[in-house]
């Protein structure tokens, strides 16, 4: 029979089914339910509630929840903290969603009540209470196989009478599953209801039986368990008498402690008890038990829970690195911004950094300063001549001499679970038959996979996930794309002559005089000296080798004052070679005068960049082109393409259209022992043979650097702060550069770039427009 429609608020109910005449205690924490439970409490307390039918959904809608549910009273609402309520409802009866209502704030829907069918039992007596006394039978044995239940229930349960009421309560109080559970509550007819309830007992009652039957197996385990701890307990006190176990098993004991104190996962531990129980049975002399025994050693010497504070205070990070480092402005810059995102994420941050520069430009420093900010532990792992996967993750304990690998040995050297590794040249690891060490990186260096990294030696899971790993390499050409889209590439470039002044002066000197014994008032270098060293007897990217000139300095400086008895000295450029013997190096200077068929090209080297004087010579042939200098494939092609461009293009550059059948040309490039190639030297080529065969000087005060096409397009090249450092040495004023490399040229250093004109050109048209007075 069914009642009048009322308008309720929803509230979804996940991973549970209420009856009527059935009492319930939850809490809401989604906002939907919680406003309609208040706007039920604010009216007349009545709310209906309904199972969804997928419990992983946070907000269902109405197609997400059933349609039959339990019209309930809401008894009381408590706000516990965290923005949860606790709600106690009461079960009335049953309701049927006939139109639900999705509003902004929560669920409303028109609800049809309905009471339970009687039809065909109340007219007969007899067969109700047979119903009734059915159902009361089975749950009574249910009770009896099931000590999980409660007697209080028990005793209520068995007084009811009425046989819709029992039905439910009965529904409530057993193990179903929500399918089971809400087929019973949707069930209208009584009689089929009672039916089902019957069906759904005996299933339970099987269950319960195959339980009882497992739990009698899993006893005899047990049993047998305890005979076989029995008779190794006599073998112990045998092996006492003979006095072989006394010292074996007391460090056993010994490891036992140790595990349980280990702040490790289960997994862990059951792992090592396994290991130190193989451990106990055996003889201490054998040889595998000093292998097991050096395998415990080595897993409870790891850092499993203990970790340092974390700094995350950038103005604190910014005057570390200022301290330790003279320039790298953008570097420092790019570091704390990583460090300033690390502090908002807490520490989340999961990009790995990669310093990639020439030797010698301070990216191990760097990286100390970094862990020196962050105030972690610091381990760098030298990665150079690796060759094998087992380097990185450790060879298997049935090898003899077996260890873990450079991460973990790391780690267990850093003695905490979040230090700051750096895994130093990256870029010189090796492959061969034994494995891809960088291969075995990608999981070390991947935040996603790192939580669970199992190192072959300790053969447990292990979390590098707090650990900051940064690399470094000098050239990225030998890094693996895989591992390179891993990291996050920071390029350290070479240092202008006005910053390897002041690291000199600023660092390297005091350096170099308290590790050869020396103060201010015995060595004085003055700042001529320094330049000079810089200029003259140096020639590289970064300032290894100025340090070591400096210190070649104070080691003559300091047997000088032995022999001698000063009291100091005092270096000067005039007696400079006396300590570091005569110059080794020299630059080349802009031209005194316009020449014909010489142009200055740039060029991009390891250890900085440097000017490239190209030379071109025109006599009577017939046709040939000669190209000397050690030019490898590229420059050989270049300069090729730019001949074709000219051949192209006489009539317009003024030049014999017949020029390539009664000429011949020799291009060169001095320096001839060095090897020189690369696109760059394009446009450069090509100038100096248009000024060789027009017999037009090219300016002497400009440098060029290019590639050109045959169809006279300039294109973009790399390493132009490199290659602006050697035009302002070398005196130049103007510099041609591609059109698409104008943006490079904030990167040049402000004392530079002042004094250059950068001369953007897209074609060789431009070019030639430039190169000639």
């Amino acid at each position: 029979m069914k009642k009048n429609i009322m308008n309720l608020p929803v509230v979804p109910l996940r991973g549970v089914v209420l009856f009527p005449h059935m009492a319930l205690n939850f809490d809401a924490a989604r906002k939907r339910s919680i406003k309609a439970l208040e706007t039920a409490l604010d009216n007349d307390s009545m709310v209906f509630l309904t199972a969804q039918k997928d419990i992983t959904q946070d907000n269902p809608n109405s197609d997400g929840v059933f349609e039959i549910g339990t019209i309930a009273n809401v008894k009381q609402m408590m706000r516990m903290p965290g923005g949860i309520m606790r709600v106690i409802v009461q079960g009335v009866r049953r309701g049927k969603a006939v139109m639900v209502t999705d509003g902004s704030d929560y669920m409303t829907a028109d609800i049809l009540e309905c009471e339970d069918d009687f039809a065909g039992i109340t007219e007969n007596e007899r067969l109700y209470e047979a119903y009734r006394r059915r159902v009361v039978n089975a749950y009574e044995e249910y009770f009896t196989e099931n000590p999980k239940l409660n007697a209080e229930s028990f005793v209520r349960i068995m007084s009811i009478k009425d046989i819709g009421e029992l039905c439910d309560i009965i529904s409530a109080e057993l193990e179903f599953d929500i399918e089971t559970k809400q087929e019973m509550l949707e069930e209208i007819d009584v009689l089929a209801r009672s039916e089902k309830l019957l069906v759904a007992i005996e299933n339970q009652l099987e269950l319960l039986k195959i339980e009882r039957r497992i739990s009698g197996k899993v006893k005899e385990r047990i049993d047998k368990n305890q005979r076989e701890y029995y008779l190794r307990e006599q073998l112990k006190v045998i092996q006492d008498e003979l006095g072989e176990g006394e010292g074996t098993k007391a460090e056993a004991k010994e490891y036992e402690n140790k595990i349980k104190k280990l702040k490790a996962s289960k997994s862990v531990k059951d792992k090592l008890l396994k290991e130190v129980s193989r451990f106990e049975k055996m003889h201490s002399t054998s040889s595998e038990s000093s292998v097991i025994r050096n395998y415990l050693d080595t897993v409870l010497e790891m850092p499993w829970n203990k970790q340092t504070k974390e700094s995350f205070d950038i103005t604190e990070a910014q005057k570390i690195l200022d301290a330790e480092h003279y320039g790298l402005e953008k570097v420092k810059e790019r570091i704390t911004e990583y460090l300033a995102v690390r502090q908002i994420t807490n520490g989340k941050n999961g990009t790995i950094l990669c310093l990639a520069g020439p030797p010698g430009v301070g990216k191990t420093s760097v990286a100390k300063s970094i862990a020196h900010a962050l105030g972690r532990k610091y381990v760098r792992i030298s990665l150079g001549g690796i060759h094998d996967e087992s380097d990185i993750r450790g060879h298997r304990k049935t090898y003899i001499g077996a260890m873990e690998g450079r991460i973990m040995s790391a780690m267990k050297e850093a003695g905490v679970k979040n230090p700051l590794i750096l895994l130093d040249e990256i870029d010189k690891m090796g492959v061969d038959y034994k494995g891809d060490p960088s291969a075995a990186l990608l999981e070390v260096l991947d935040y996603e996979q790192n939580s669970t990294f199992r190192d072959h030696y300790l053969e447990v899971p292990f979390d590098l996930s707090k650990v900051l790993f940064i690399t470094t390499a000098n050239t990225l050409d030998t890094v693996s794309r895989p591992l390179l889209d891993r990291m996050e590439i920071i390029e350290l470039t070479g240092y202008t002559s006005n910053e390897k002044f002041h690291i000199a002066k600023d660092y390297l000197v005091k350096k170099s005089l308290d590790n050869n014994g020396l103060s201010d008032s015995q060595l004085n270098i003055a700042d001529s000296v320094l330049k000079k060293i810089i200029e003259n007897y140096t020639r590289e990217a970064g300032v290894r080798g100025l340090e070591k000139q400096i210190g070649k300095i104070c080691r003559k400086a300091a047997k000088e004052l032995l022999e001698s008895r000063k009291k100091s000295i005092k270096i000067t450029r005039n007696n400079l070679s006396d300590y570091l013997g005569k110059e080794r190096y020299h630059y080349d200077l802009m031209n005194e005068n316009d020449e014909i068929g010489v142009a200055r090209g740039l060029a991009w080297t390891a250890v900085g960049g440097d000017t490239l004087s190209i030379e071109v010579n025109v006599m009577a042939g017939t046709g040939k082109v000669e190209l000397t200098g050690k030019l490898g494939d590229v420059m050989k092609e270049s300069a090729r393409a730019a001949i074709s461009y000219i051949r192209a293009n006489s009539k317009k550059l003024g030049i014999s259209e017949n020029f390539h059948k009664n000429k011949d040309i020799h291009i060169h490039v001095p320096e001839g022992a060095v090897p020189k190639d690369g696109p760059s030297a394009g446009i450069t080529m090509a100038a100096a043979v248009v000024s060789a065969l027009t017999g037009e000087p090219v300016r002497r005060d400009i440098a060029m650097t290019g590639e050109i096409t045959l169809r006279g397009r300039v294109l973009p090249i790399g390493g132009l702060k490199e290659k602006s450092l050697a035009a302002y040495r070398a005196g130049i004023k103007d510099i041609i550069i591609p059109e698409e490399n104008k943006a490079d040229i904030e990167d040049i250093p402000d004392e530079v770039r002042k004094k250059l004109n950068f001369i953007p050109v897209n074609s060789m048209t431009a070019v030639i427009e430039n190169v000639f007075r």
